[in-house]
């Protein structure tokens, strides 16, 4: 028991020291986002080729896009609040407007005095005409929901007010709002590994004995105390997280029971192999992690050797698929390829990755659902890209003679993809944890 006391308060020291003060946080916050602002958003315009971007949105129903500008103490848009970011490539400059009655933080600058022009509307059209830009980029999309944040009365009253010269000129800023969402800099990638090392260790302390009593401590229990955990910690989480269990005695579950979030609560008992899927929010980012333990039994020292073997395997698949990363390549054609690779080993591999950032589920190419290995239409034609953050999220399926049945090894890693290749934030699972 002194043991276990002494991890316990160790693990929480631990995890304490690595999270900053709200104050601190918020610093930091704003610190990536003017270095974003300055030094990526340009690049993004000249590389989508728009030099003006409107981003409308009203309080409380704020576009996916705008809420990653937005500064730390700002937690909402204001009454109605009108982004105008226009770059002069030929000078360099980008310049960072906000239509509306306030300065938005340090690094967009109020331009409109209601006093001079009582209509906001009319003064953004004013400006826009002194810009006179080339191309104005709104953001709607059919197939991509993160860069369709334009609601229908902002748009329509903006088109109402708009000379028709400069409505000609309005074209969709889907490929730029994706490319703002999911383009990470050296400085949010520095934030990020302390995110998921974060998330490693509340999972490593949730499968531990200070957490799980077998016989008595239920799955559920498992999932509120993770819940609590992040809140005692001041973070949040982005989803609810799951833990589940496989035992010899009871058949595999199908996919579509499996990738229900609503597991049914069950005691954990020796011999069990337990499985969580967990992710926390920090900083205006996110995280996403699977990962397995084993429950021993009495007498039992290590995990069974027919278990970490099944386990390589959904390693094996993890390598295969990020291998075959490739910058400009599609998600459907990087699943394909991998899907044919593992089968061609005689592995039974499912693939579901996702773009991970300033959302769970954010913008960027899809490789799959698990319920579309064939891959999915238009999202998965999107391109990768570097600099790129993604959730690799998969399983494979191992038959089990010890168990007479099937199990799944289903994993999720953070991944981030550069110039220099693919590599994983802060390492992977590479063998089953023991719940001691």
């Amino acid at each position: 028991m002194k043991i276990n006391l002494i991890i316990c308060l160790f693990f929480t020291a631990f995890l304490h020291a690595q999270i900053l003060p709200e104050r601190d946080r918020a610093l930091l916050r704003d610190e990536i986002l003017e270095d974003r602002f300055n030094n990526l958003l340009p690049q993004l315009m000249d590389k989508t080729g728009i030099d003006m971007w409107l981003i409308i949105s009203r309080e409380y129903n704020e576009d996916p896009v705008m809420r990653t500008m937005l500064p730390s103490t700002w937690l909402n848009a204001r009454r109605r609040t009108i982004l105008l970011f226009y770059r002069n490539k030929e000078k360099n400059t980008i310049e960072k407007l906000a239509v509306a009655r306030y300065n938005v933080g340090n690094n967009i600058q109020s331009a409109w005095n209601k006093e001079v022009q009582p209509d906001q509307w009319l003064a953004l059209v004013k400006i826009i005409q002194e810009k006179n830009p080339k191309k104005i980029g709104i953001n709607t999309s059919t197939h991509f929901n993160i860069a369709d944040g334009l609601v229908k009365t902002d748009y329509d009253e903006l088109i109402s007010v708009l000379p028709k010269s400069y409505q000609d000129k309005i074209v969709s800023a889907e490929k730029l709002s994706i490319a703002w969402i999911e383009t990470r800099t050296q400085k949010e990638m520095e934030l990020y590994r302390t995110l998921v090392t974060i998330t490693h260790d509340i999972i490593a302390e949730a499968f531990s004995n200070k957490v799980i009593q077998p016989g008595i401590t239920t799955s559920d229990d498992v999932v509120w105390w993770m819940r609590q955990k992040v809140t005692d910690l001041g973070l949040e989480t982005w989803f609810h997280p799951t833990v589940d269990i496989q035992r010899k005695e009871e058949p595999l579950k199908s996919h579509i029971e499996s990738f229900s979030k609503g597991e049914k609560s069950d005691v954990i008992m020796t011999g069990d192999l337990l499985h969580c899927d967990f992710g926390i929010t920090y900083i205006g980012l996110n995280t996403d992690c699977q990962q397995h333990a084993y429950v021993p039994k009495k007498g039992e020292t290590s995990v069974p050797a027919f278990l970490e073997m099944a386990f390589k395997k959904g390693n094996r698949v993890q390598d295969i698929f990020t291998g075959n990363f490739v910058q400009g390549e599609t998600g459907n054609n990087i699943l394909r390829q991998s899907i044919d690779q593992a089968k061609n080993e005689g592995l039974r591999p499912s693939i579901y990755s996702h773009p991970l950032g300033t959302y769970g589920h954010s913008a960027g190419t899809t490789f799959g659902m698990w319920d579309a290995q064939d891959g999915v239409p238009v999202n998965g034609d999107y391109p990768l890209q570097y600099n790129t953050v993604y959730a690799i999220e998969l399983n494979t399926t191992v038959n089990i003679p010890e168990w007479g049945k099937d199990i799944r090894i289903m994993l999720e890693e953070d991944g981030f993809f550069g110039e220099t290749g693919f590599r994983y934030v802060n390492g992977r699972q590479e063998s089953i944890r023991m719940v001691n």
